[in-house]
């Protein structure tokens, strides 16, 4: 018989619905037992996170940067406006719906105050750096290998860069459902839980409108630059947005993608360029669901916030994104070095977002590789049909 194989969103549900069951029952003994190794990988989380920023953010603008010509530029600065503006949507949404939703019953003020089972002893692992200077580093030496090409460091890069998505695959993503099971645990036992769950499901319903509103403006901005109907341009788009739903991969998805966005009338020249560059780069689902999240939860904690503060986050998550390794769940773990230093994420915060975001995975990357499609017409009109490219 075949082994069952469930994915990283299966075996996170089920340590949501064990922490929960289990948590009613649990000793205290127990739950402290969860509570120790939570705060061990918390800090192992810390040490790391500056890490995954040096190693997948160098290599990333090293290898874009490296490459020239007008498609590029074009296609680099419609994806990241892309990215940016559904940051923005989400918060503005967010913001006018998300406190009626979250009633003054269901807030948490904040998380860290009911979380009193202790550990039974901890670990200090300070980072090696903060998370600041290490997106400085990235983008210094980033830029400067883009610039000369230098191929020993440039090895150097994308050999680090291995060490850290190898890390990621082996030491983190498989961790993440005991991580995600002595939260709810926790939770549980100190009476939150429910609570937390409540706003979970409206806070998603919310989330995926706003993913479908978002493919509808960006296929009307296509619609109208290529003059066609923008329905039944995303129509088309349609299979790509369904096996980005299974696969939970934009980079899995694109000879889907491809071909999808060649039968909107694109050519092999520019979609072959633009399709797999948006793989990488644009990355508006992930960057709507984050920011959504971010704000549910600051709210919950009742933590101040404003539009100008989100503003900032989103223009650094919008690159950060291109560092989101291709795997389920890589863009939350790229973006937890800002959600501590830009909005003040705690242990316990970083985990609730790890969980609320991985529910929604797949919804954020079907939205994600639709929405290459869009930006392929929008490239193909700016650069007319057939154009080729001289730089790949």
């Amino acid at each position: 018989m075949k082994k069952l194989k469930i994915g990283l969103l299966g075996k996170i549900m089920i340590a949501i619905v064990l922490g929960i069951v289990m948590g009613m029952f649990s000793p205290v003994w127990a739950v402290r037992i969860f509570v120790t190794f939570n705060s061990i990988f918390s800090q192992f989380l810390g040490f790391i996170i500056p890490l995954v920023i040096v190693g997948l953010v160098t290599p990333a603008i090293a290898d874009i940067g490296g490459k020239a010509g007008r498609m590029l530029i074009i296609t680099v600065a419609i994806a990241y406006g892309s990215t940016i503006l559904s940051g923005l949507a989400s918060y503005i949404t967010g913001a006018a719906f998300f406190p009626s939703l979250i009633a003054s019953g269901e807030s948490l003020s904040p998380i860290t105050e009911t979380m009193d089972n202790v550990p039974f002893f901890s670990v200090s692992i300070p980072p090696l750096m903060s998370v600041m200077t290490a997106l400085v580093l990235a983008f210094t030496v980033g830029l400067g290998l883009a610039a000369t090409q230098h191929p020993t460091l440039m090895n150097v890069t994308h050999g680090f860069e291995e060490i850290i998505v190898k890390t990621i695959n082996t030491a983190i993503i498989p961790v993440l459902p005991i991580y995600i099971f002595g939260i709810f645990l926790n939770m549980t036992a100190v009476g939150q839980v429910f609570t937390i769950l409540t706003v979970f499901i409206k806070i998603i319903g919310i989330i995926f409108l706003i993913h479908i509103g978002v493919l509808l403006i960006q296929f009307s901005i296509a619609g109208g630059f290529s003059r066609k109907n923008p329905l039944k341009l995303l129509w088309t788009m349609m299979p790509a947005y369904f096996t980005a739903l299974g696969t939970q991969s934009s980079a899995a998805t694109i000879p889907v993608t491809l071909e999808q966005a060649r039968k909107n009338g694109v050519s092999e020249e520019i979609s072959g360029f633009t399709v797999p560059l948006c793989a990488t780069i644009h990355m508006s689902g992930s960057t709507l669901k984050i920011t959504a999240c971010a704000l549910a939860l600051m709210i919950m904690q009742g933590l101040p916030y404003d539009f100008w503060m989100f503003f900032g986050f989103i223009l650094m998550l919008g690159i950060t994104m291109v560092a989101a390794p291709g795997v389920p769940g890589g863009a939350i773990m790229a973006s937890l070095g800002l959600l501590q230093s830009m909005l003040g994420f705690n242990e316990e915060s970083q985990a609730l977002m790890i969980a609320m975001y991985i529910a929604m995975d797949s919804f954020g990357t079907a939205c994600n590789v639709t929405g290459d499609g869009a930006i392929a017409i929008v490239v193909d009109r700016l650069l007319g049909k057939g154009e080729k490219v001289q730089d790949q």
